[in-house]
Formats: structure tokens, C-alpha cells, sequence
């Protein structure tokens, strides 16, 4: 099933998704509620659409598991060796705010893990794509793809300051405690931010050392990421067994992570 993933082909669907986005971005929006008070607004639907629709086209019937869609249940779904893990618009409330902190993620797991991702920012037409032994590239508009190779660990003690992703003004204690730990160790800690899914991107590219999530987020939100993260020579671990995340589990929770 791998070599027969064009990459070319999901970054061009992640467009047309981001083009929907986008239509809505400029308009007038109305934001609904969905059962978890998550908001959800007319371009999560119209990405999703388009997604499912052109995913369908080139890759018929394949399964997939998409946020704007309900889950198939755990019984029919473990018995898939592939499936796509969608999230059409990643940062509703990002997008809500108008920040432009907002990504389409479309990754392809095979047996739990990410083998295939692409991780689109419509407001900068800024693509992050990889495919498992391929690498992993970025690329802004239609100009040059530039590779990925992470940068240093921050478990370097060479490495410093520790560039930390995490808002200064909204550290839970679990992530106050983890910098902390690094501080006891003489490091300096400098805080850098973002939206979505492009956290785990910032590590990816080197341009952060850590980004440690210890609070709640779903496969769909880290799945193409981490597909990125992987071929750029990083690590998607569980904050408590520091084993790599895993996907189409059960329960499509996932445990805190950390991204180094």
C-alpha cells in the first residue's frame, strides 16, 4: 500500500481542502457547538467533504478515521492494516481567532503507526509532507521542498537554551514541572508558541528542541505530524512509558506525549 501513496496527490487534496478553509476564513462565519463544546464551524465540513471525496477517488475504499466523522466501532476498525487519520481543519479555535494557526492533516497509518502525512497551512501555503523512508520536507507555495532533519536533542546538556514549545502564559503544572526539572539542571529555558498541529512540526524542523504535551489531544490531531516528526529523525514518546504513540486504538485518546 505505501508505494502506491503519491505524495504529490495528498498535498494536492490538502490544498483543495485548505481552499475551502479559506473561502470560509474570509467570510462572515457562524460557530457552532459540537457535544464536547468544541466549536465547529462551516469549513471543518466543507475540508472534510473535499478530503473524503478526493481520498475516495484515488484510494477506493480504504477506511478512514476523521474527526468530522463519527468513528466506526473499535470491533471493525482493528481489523484494518491501513487506514487515513483526517483532521479537514486542526486549530478551530485558532482559526475562530483568525490567528492563521490552522492545518489540514491527512496521515495514512498502517498497523498503529504513521507511515504517511502531509500537514498543510493554508494562510502561508506552508506544506509538511513525509512518507516513511522517503524523508520528510517542507515547502511554502509552489518553491523548492527543503529537507527536515531535526535539530540537536534537548536532553544534550550542550544544547542551551532548551528551546521549549509551550505558552509562557498557559503552563499547566505538568509542563511547569517539566521545565522546572530542566532549570534544576542549570538549563536555560526559552518558551516558543504555536497553533495545531504545527508544534510538533517546530521539532520537527529544528527550529524547537522539545515540545512536551501533557494535556489532552486525539490521533487525528497528531497522526500526520508525527509522520513528519519520524522521518525528520524525531520522536513522538508517552510522557509515562516513553514508548512511540500509537494509533487507531481503542479509545482515540491520546496519552500525553512528548515530541524530542
Amino acid at each position: 500500500m505505501l508505494d502506491q501513496i503519491d505524495i504529490e496527490n495528498l498535498k494536492r487534496i490538502a490544498r483543495l481542502a485548505g481552499d475551502e478553509i479559506l473561502q470560509v476564513y474570509g467570510s462572515d462565519f457562524v460557530v457552532d457547538e459540537k457535544e464536547d463544546e468544541s466549536p465547529l464551524t462551516e469549513a471543518d465540513r466543507r475540508a472534510n467533504a473535499v478530503i473524503l471525496d478526493e481520498l475516495e477517488k484515488s484510494y477506493p475504499g480504504m477506511p478512514f478515521v476523521s474527526e468530522e466523522t463519527k468513528a466506526l466501532p473499535f470491533e471493525e476498525r482493528k481489523q484494518w492494516p491501513y487506514l487515513w487519520m483526517i483532521d479537514p481543519l486542526d486549530g478551530t479555535k485558532e482559526f475562530v481567532k483568525r490567528n492563521g494557526e490552522f492545518t489540514v492533516n491527512i496521515a495514512l497509518v498502517r498497523d498503529g503507526g504513521p507511515v504517511a502525512g502531509v500537514v498543510y497551512q493554508p494562510t502561508e501555503e506552508k506544506m509538511y509532507y513525509a512518507v516513511e523512508g522517503r524523508g520528510a520536507f517542507v515547502q511554502i507555495g509552489q518553491g523548492s521542498a527543503r529537507p527536515l532533519t531535526g535539530g540537536p536533542s534537548y536532553r544534550d546538556p550542550a544544547v542551551d537554551p532548551v528551546k521549549v514549545v509551550a505558552s509562557r502564559s498557559h503552563l499547566s503544572q505538568a509542563v511547569t514541572d517539566f521545565v522546572k526539572e530542566l532549570e534544576q539542571q542549570g538549563r536555560e529555558v526559552e518558551f516558543m508558541s504555536s497553533g495545531s498541529s504545527l508544534k510538533l512540526c517546530l521539532v520537527a524542523e529544528g527550529a524547537a528542541h522539545v515540545y512536551p504535551r501533557l494535556a489532552p489531544t486525539m490521533e487525528w490531531d497528531t497522526a500526520a505530524a508525527h509522520a513528519v516528526v519520524r522521518e525528520a529523525g524525531k520522536q513522538v514518546l508517552q510522557f509515562e512509558s516513553g514508548e512511540d504513540l500509537s494509533y487507531n486504538k481503542e479509545d482515540l485518546l491520546n496519552p500525553w506525549f512528548v515530541v524530542e
